[in-house]
């Protein structure tokens, strides 16, 4: 049973803070030891009330009672949602941001009124400051802010009621796109994130122009503007992942399927369609009793769910300036080969450079192309079997793997894989970054020939030393899924058999699953 933490990284004025997954509230002060926590810089100054010109009713401090929404002044041109949202970070959570661009002012709303009168008697003490410029905050004679997307854009706030609510967004369903993908976001993952500011209904993913992206569906509009609002352009992982979110013009979400690729969580009778791996009721299961913990630790699932949840990411956050190089050791030296490491290591990473060493012949240095993807195949392949031997796998000192001098003879010891077409994940955006998942006795296999049979699979997979315990085909039967006797025969499966050729130039394709058959 594995247990995985997430972070989610907010870069706000140029601080970055890891928070890790399991906070219970996104947005909240537990986040930030105090107001000069440096979200927002702040200096002493006059009070609100210091300023001279003449005020609007709406402006002038103290006219309004105390409120939970707050009216923000005089910021400065182009602020972000996320740097308005930081003033109120460190005292309490924010649930909702109005900004009108046009008069340089935004409405903020706390979760509580105790949070919003805190807000404002410290910053009647300092000035606040935005970008350097200093702003000036006090109550808002709305009660409640709910905000209309038309009006977002315009930056004229209406007013819905007597009561002072604002107008609601007109959509629940959030186009989501990911961009600088290094790692798999799966829908599970989305699901996670999301729930955490209101029941999500559906999911469907895709990838369109090279780039994964998602439609999801809230059981109301406010939740889908609260997420916009606290999610649009945080990073899932330090310094990749970024969510970039808009409103769908659609207002419901036809999902046909429930599998990887799409989810509605109202109907989970629905069929797992063709081709694609059904999701497993237990985990299912677990995924949605733990939607109350955003980005919490998952509950303890199997090693297939964790994965599904993009498993062991948690330690890529204080990797910046590792390196990318790996040492392997307790390797067989009578069967090891540069290819068979490239082929086993290239399913977490593009291998650039490997190096069998001359003096240690069980040992060798593998190059990846950045310390996440050495990081990555060190949390799936430490401990594994190859060739009948546990491997160990750690991170190197060296930064490079150096190749042989001109003319020198290193018997074969040490091969560039650097312009290799096997490479799994030099196309930005591609399918393989969502499938991603640790050595396991069920393989995936693709790029199957129409004119291969199961007999053909299975015999081709019996020579190369183990035992078929089960398969299938997918529906199109360009695809298939092979179950071995261990993991260890898989591992030595695709090994072998990885771009394979089957004839007419058809190469297959063999990954890890994280189904069963």
């Amino acid at each position: 049973m594995l247990t995985h933490s997430f972070f989610l990284f907010f870069s706000i004025s140029d601080v970055a803070v890891g928070v890790k997954r399991g906070s219970d509230e996104l947005l909240s002060s537990s986040m930030y030891n105090s107001p000069n926590s440096g979200m927002s810089s702040i200096s002493d100054g006059t009070s609100n009330g210091s300023d001279s010109k003449k005020l609007r009713v709406e402006d002038r401090v103290g006219d309004a009672p105390p409120s939970r929404v707050l009216h923000i002044r005089k910021l400065p041109n182009e602020v972000s949602e996320t740097e308005v949202i930081a003033l109120g970070l460190p005292f309490g959570k924010v649930t909702n941001i109005l900004t009108l661009k046009g008069k340089n002012q935004a409405f903020l709303e706390l979760s509580t009124e105790e949070a919003a009168i805190t807000m404002v008697n410290y910053y009647s003490a300092v000035t606040p400051h935005v970008r350097n410029v200093p702003v000036f905050i006090q109550y808002s004679n709305h009660k409640e802010l709910k905000t209309d997307n038309a009006n977002q854009a315009s930056g004229t706030p209406t007013s819905g009621s007597s009561d002072g609510t604002l107008t609601s967004p007109s959509s629940p369903v959030l186009r989501i796109i990911i961009d600088n993908m290094f790692y798999p976001v799966t829908l599970d993952v989305l699901q996670q994130i999301f729930s955490k500011f209101g029941t999500v209904m559906k999911i469907i993913t895709f990838t369109k122009n090279n780039q994964f992206q998602a439609l999801l569906q809230y059981n109301d509009a406010a939740s889908a503007q609260q997420a916009k609002v606290a999610l649009d352009g945080q990073n899932i992982y330090n310094a990749c992942c970024t969510l970039r979110i808009d409103y769908s013009k659609l207002v419901n979400l036809n999902v046909k399927y429930n599998n990887d690729k799409s989810r509605d969580y109202t109907r989970p009778e629905l069929p797992s369609g063709d081709g694609q791996p059904a999701v497993d009721p237990s985990v299912a299961a677990a995924f949605s009793k733990d939607s109350n913990s955003l980005l919490g630790a998952l509950s303890p699932l199997s090693a297939a769910a964790a994965a599904a949840a993009a498993a062991g990411r948690v330690a890529l956050s204080g990797l910046s300036g590792s390196s990318g190089v790996l040492l392997v050791s307790n390797l067989n030296e009578e069967m090891v080969t540069p290819q068979s490491l490239f082929t086993l290591f290239g399913v977490y990473g593009d291998v650039q450079r490997v190096k069998i060493l001359y003096n240690k012949k069980d040992s060798a240095l593998i190059q990846m192309a950045d310390s996440n993807q050495a990081q990555l195949a060190m949390s799936h392949l430490n401990g594994q079997k190859m060739y009948s031997k546990i491997i160990r796998v750690t991170l190197s000192k060296h930064q490079t793997v150096q190749l042989p001098r001109d003319g020198l003879d290193d018997q074969g010891l040490t091969k560039d894989f650097t312009n290799s077409p096997l490479h799994r994940f030099k196309k930005p955006g591609s399918k393989n970054f969502q499938n991603i998942f640790p050595p396991s006795a069920t393989l995936h296999l693709s790029n199957i020939p129409q004119d291969i049979t199961e007999d053909d699979l299975r015999v081709l997979f019996t020579n190369s030393g183990g035992t078929v315990k089960a398969f299938k085909f997918f529906q199109d039967r360009k695809m298939a899924l092979i179950q071995m006797s261990t993991v260890e025969e898989a591992i030595q499966c695709l090994i072998d058999l990885h771009n394979y050729n089957m004839g007419n130039n058809h190469h297959l394709r063999v990954s890890f699953s994280k189904s069963t058959i």
